[in-house]
């Protein structure tokens, strides 16, 4: 399973964008079924930052679905085809 974790550039808004977008893009072609984004905990202005750009029309042409792990607030799951 692929993983992007965020807690590094947290504070740096063009480099969360340009993480989140390569990293879509590799897991979409890399064949795994699954990949996690970790934005932590927190606050959570960081979580609904991701489910804002997972959200977009355009990037959500890229995955089949995603949802918060239920056992887990602090991690994104992404499905692939």
């Amino acid at each position: 399973m692929l993983s992007l974790d965020l807690h590094p550039i947290f504070r740096n808004n063009r480099d969360i964008e340009l993480a989140l977008r390569q990293f879509l893009f590799a897991a979409a072609h890399s064949g795994d079924p699954v990949a996690e984004i970790i934005p932590g905990k927190g606050s959570g202005q960081l979580h609904r930052r991701v489910l804002a750009f997972l959200d977009q029309k355009h990037i959500r042409k890229l995955y089949v679905r995603r949802e918060t792990d239920p056992g887990n607030t602090g991690r994104v799951l992404v499905y692939f085809t």
